[in-house]
């Protein structure tokens, strides 16, 4: 197949919706497929085998890591030299919406994929008022697609829910080969907690941002007696967190990839997730990957990865103290976070990239097969 990639984010950003992309890149050249990624221009020209199309872009004014990229006639001219057998239009909001145009007017099968919340974000940065509008603006794009895929199966409701039709679920996947316990270091432990490797250690790793609620870690924080955290990532919202831990004994790690990252994972005693927006929340498969205990909100995406008290511990999102409780009760006994490390990595074992790669392929097949849909009026 040859397959016409639309994301409004890729490489080199790092997050979990590009993890996802680009190991999907990378599976679907192995499996014998060609992509074209058209995405807001990043430097890079070709990934996996896969040809980079950069559209010029500009900051987000309240998300600067993220580039808005605006649709272009030369977009089409590359879809025409290219000749996809499908358009795959991920998270379609600006540039994605020139993929939904260039399938509909060049009749190219489309399927859309859905995998950040951003009706929920919009209520962290005081525009909840939107919330409603924005939902119509992805039912209208979103029902322009044949298939709609989604990350886990509260996504799935909540989209049908809110009249988006056509949805399944794409399944999770995970690098088991990168993220494993066997990376645990006290090099890296003594690195995270700036030279108090047996301390208890906490950590986060994500954007930092204001929709991730990593402020709500603080009290987790505070309630474990000597415990340190660790925050591995950057974002908007780093200088107000700064600001919030500075009388803490928190360490603000900045990006972490590759084994270095892994190691982090398998390092730490306890990945602390208190977001309440995540469509899945890779982070956490990869936590559970290297054997982290994670504590996590029961909401979104989450509550089909991490099952409470077997491969980690959910806490009520709405509940202030259920974090510092569920928290306190991972470091009550030894011997249960021990069960929890290798239940774990047990569950994260199910989810190998290649899977979740050939279930794509076969989306991709059945909207081959399908006819095209009626041209929104």
């Amino acid at each position: 197949m040859r397959i016409a990639l639309f994301t409004e984010t890729f490489l080199p950003k790092v997050d979990g919706i590009v993890t996802r992309l680009s190991h999907t890149v990378d599976h679907l050249h192995r499996l014998g497929d060609e992509v074209l990624v058209v995405s807001p221009e990043g430097g890079l020209k070709e990934y996996c085998g896969a040809r980079i199309y950069g559209v010029p872009g500009f900051p987000l004014p309240l998300y600067p890591e993220l580039k808005l990229a605006l649709p272009r006639p030369a977009i089409r001219q590359q879809l025409e030299d290219f000749k996809p057998d499908l358009v795959h239009i991920v998270n379609p909001a600006v540039l994605g919406l020139g993929g939904l145009y260039y399938a509909k007017t060049l009749d190219v099968p489309l399927i859309a994929s859905y995998h950040t919340h951003l009706p929920k974000y919009l209520e962290h940065y005081s525009l909840g008022m939107l919330e409603g509008v924005l939902w119509e603006l992805l039912k209208m794009m979103h029902n322009q697609a044949q298939i709609n895929l989604c990350t886990s199966t509260a996504m799935r409701t909540e989209l049908t829910d809110h009249g988006i039709e056509r949805v399944a679920v794409w399944q999770r996947g995970v690098d088991t080969e990168l993220f494993r316990p066997e990376l645990a270091s006290t090099e890296m432990r003594s690195h995270l907690t700036q030279g108090h490797p047996d301390s208890p250690l906490l950590l986060y790793v994500g954007r930092l941002s204001a929709e991730k609620e990593v402020d709500r870690i603080k009290s987790v924080l505070e309630a474990i007696p000597n415990a340190r955290l660790a925050l591995v990532g950057d974002g908007p919202y780093r200088q107000e967190l700064e600001n919030l831990y500075a009388d803490t004994p928190t360490h603000f790690v900045g990006y972490l990839t590759g084994k270095d990252l892994a190691s982090a994972f398998a390092s730490a005693d306890a990945f602390i997730f208190p977001s309440r927006t995540e469509t899945l929340g890779l982070v956490l498969l990869e936590a559970m990957a290297a054997g982290c205990p994670v504590v996590a909100a029961r909401s979104g995406g989450i509550p089909d990865i991490v099952e409470d008290g077997v491969n980690g511990y959910l806490f009520d999102p709405q509940d202030e103290d259920g974090a510092i409780a569920a928290t306190q009760k991972l470091f009550s006994k030894e011997s249960e976070r021990v069960l929890l490390r290798r239940n774990a990595r047990m569950e994260a074992e199910k989810w190998g990239w290649s899977a979740a790669t050939q279930q794509l392929q076969t989306f991709y097949q059945e909207v081959l097969q399908m006819p095209s849909l009626p041209t929104a009026a």
